[in-house]
């Protein structure tokens, strides 16, 4: 345990219907997700009843559930003038007194008590796309949303369970590396980027295999 304060989640958002996609080859997109009641099993690739269209860019084992949290989207909803509801990001988590862009890749959260408590590791960033702009229909989104350095975090499941709104999230495990969700956007500093290799190496790290080609571009400007 870090003795952090843990915090909790206090939305869990699912798929409400596919919508066309025309700027991806799948055709189809599952951004559109909104808060569900309950208890939601958590597998492998993710929350039950969630679905993931396009796997090359969102989705598969390494980003299994997105978080966002709670503090960042009220900042947004004060820049952009309306609500920002869970889901409207496209998260499946929403979460409060999550450090959720100051997590370290490799960082290792607990979701809920007993024997349903789900564990997740950080493993990289939302990177804005087109899809996310057409959803949002904010001016420059994608530039405005990577710029700003509050992207949420991309989760790995490590042990399977269930979660549900109000549950707690500890931090279980850091690893002191120091390369954080928000160091690994779209603009990666080169000595950051040769840290977090040094230390997936060293640590036994198993990072995103995109984000650790990008690293690598990254790390070879140093």
């Amino acid at each position: 345990m870090t003795g952090r304060t843990p915090g909790r989640v206090t939305a869990v958002s699912v798929v409400h219907e596919l919508r066309p996609n025309p700027f991806r080859p799948v055709g189809t997109t599952a951004i559109d997700k909104r808060p569900v009641a309950g208890r939601v099993a958590v597998g492998d690739l993710g929350l039950a009843g969630d679905t993931q269209c396009d796997r090359e860019v969102h989705g598969g084992p390494y980003q299994a559930l997105y978080a966002y949290a709670d503090e960042d989207a009220a900042w947004w909803a004060g820049e952009l003038g309306r609500e920002i509801p869970p889901g409207l990001f496209a998260e499946n988590l929403r979460t409060t007194g999550v450090d959720v862009n100051g997590a370290e890749i490799g960082e290792r959260w607990r979701i809920g008590d007993g024997p349903g408590a789900v564990e997740v590791e950080v493993t990289s960033c939302r990177i804005p796309c087109r899809t996310f702009a057409e959803k949002l229909g904010e001016p420059r989104w994608v530039r405005r949303f990577g710029d700003r350095g509050l992207p949420g975090a991309y989760l790995k499941v490590l042990r399977p369970g269930d979660v549900g709104a109000g549950d707690p999230v500890a931090v279980v495990h850091r690893p002191g590396h120091g390369v954080t969700v928000a160091d690994v956007g779209a603009r990666k500093d080169p000595q950051l980027m040769a840290r977090l290799l040094e230390a997936a190496g060293r640590l036994g790290l198993d990072l995103h295999p995109r984000m650790r080609e990008a690293a690598e571009r990254a790390a070879a400007r140093a």
